[in-house]
């Protein structure tokens, strides 16, 4: 049985003000096309639909031509929820989209109540467990406590107990939407931390044929049968080096993966990052190939030159983002603000700054208060998206 895994399209978002619909439209032009191309028996869409719980309108459209498009093909969908999208909005009609055969799960609750296809091996179970947050599902769930490794092994418990009553050699594949550790992220992932924690170990899915994870935007593998899609799209400079793809997963009638073959996706713009004095930049023959690209430039000139971003743009008329770090200076003392906080979690950055204003660092009590101030909030805000 052959699966086409995608995850994080983050329909809706944009790239450095660069409207990406036009980008979006055409990666899911591909992705119909590949399931047509491959004779795909299913597409297996793991979490992150949107970028946000409220999308523009016509994000939205986008989405229901995708989903007619892949009813019309005939070939199941299953689609979870993911961090960025209104769990409640996303799983608005299912009942009735499912008879279309485009199976949403966003609830946390029916995670062990899966879609399940049939080949000459048998049957396979497709299990989608939404993205868990943990403040808000642990009493669901019955875990000992609240973080992403207790709701997940809590509700991956519930997925194997469903798996032992079905018929001996019944194939599984879970979709979930993690950060799982060994995965490498980017600057474009929500930090999903709770209680400073945001790692599960892929052991928590054990007992399964297949996991399709969603968000992080890089492709990789974390062992044979756990593996992120990434996002179609690259959504922030630090995905410059990443090749965007689809896996195409082909599950054996003994449950082993027999093929898992990366399919690439469109590229609308290829990213650059270009670092140097302004002159530099402008005149070295070397950076010709990247005159087409959307830029993220960094300027090393001692003193700020004039107009920069004109002259930038003369060349590299896609230069998008611009930055100054001036040769020689101080370490501790020319790093801009946002250069200080970048891979710094929301708990570090608070931490510093009680370090910052009372000259000490923060006691593991006052830690402890931080972690459940943040978590609350993390929470409140998932709570007031689907009153909205």
């Amino acid at each position: 049985m052959k699966f086409l895994h995608t995850s994080d399209w983050h329909l809706g978002r944009s790239f450095h003000r660069v409207n990406l619909l036009a980008a979006q439209a055409a990666f899911i032009d591909h992705l119909v096309e590949a399931v047509r191309e491959h004779e795909v028996d299913a597409v297996l869409v793991a979490g992150d639909v949107y970028d946000r719980a409220v999308p523009p309108l016509p994000a939205v459209e986008l989405y229901d031509q995708a989903l007619h498009r892949l009813a019309d093909l005939g070939v199941p969908t299953v689609m979870i929820s993911g961090n960025h999208d209104s769990a409640r909005r996303l799983g608005v009609g299912a009942g009735l989209i499912g008879r279309a055969g485009i199976h949403l799960r966003t609830d946390p609750a029916g995670c062990a109540d899966p879609v399940v296809l049939t080949d000459a091996h048998g049957e396979v179970a497709l299990y989608g467990l939404p993205y868990l947050e943990p403040a808000l599902v642990k009493d669901e769930f019955g875990a000992a406590k609240v973080g992403h490794e207790a709701v997940l092994g809590a509700a991956m418990d519930r997925i194997r107990a469903d798996l032992a009553r079905r018929p001996p050699g019944t194939r599984s594949v879970v979709l979930a939407h993690a950060f799982v550790t060994g995965g490498q992220a980017s600057d474009s992932e929500r930090d999903i931390a709770v209680g400073g924690v945001e790692a599960v170990p892929a052991a928590v899915f054990d007992g399964v044929d297949y996991v399709a994870l969603g968000h992080l935007h890089g492709c990789q593998t974390i062992n044979e049968l756990v593996r992120y899609s990434g996002s179609p799209l690259a959504y922030s400079f630090s995905e410059a080096d990443h090749r965007k793809s689809m896996w195409l997963i082909e599950l054996g009638g003994d449950g082993a993966i027999e093929r898992a073959e990366r399919l690439d996706t469109p590229v609308p713009r290829r990213l650059a990052r270009l670092r140097g004095r302004l002159d530099d930049l402008l005149e070295d023959p070397a950076h010709t190939p990247y005159e087409d690209c959307w830029l993220e430039a960094t300027l090393t000139d001692p003193v700020r030159p004039e107009e920069p971003m004109a002259r930038l743009a003369a060349r590299f008329p896609h230069t998008l983002t611009l930055g100054f770090e001036p040769e020689g200076r101080e370490e501790d003392g020319g790093a801009s603000y946002a250069q200080r906080l970048k891979g710094r979690s929301d708990q570090e950055i608070a931490e510093d700054f009680v370090a910052h204003v009372r000259g000490g660092v923060a006691d593991e009590a006052e830690r402890a208060v931080l972690q459940a101030a943040f978590d609350e909030v993390r929470a409140e805000d998932s709570r007031q998206e689907t009153r909205r």
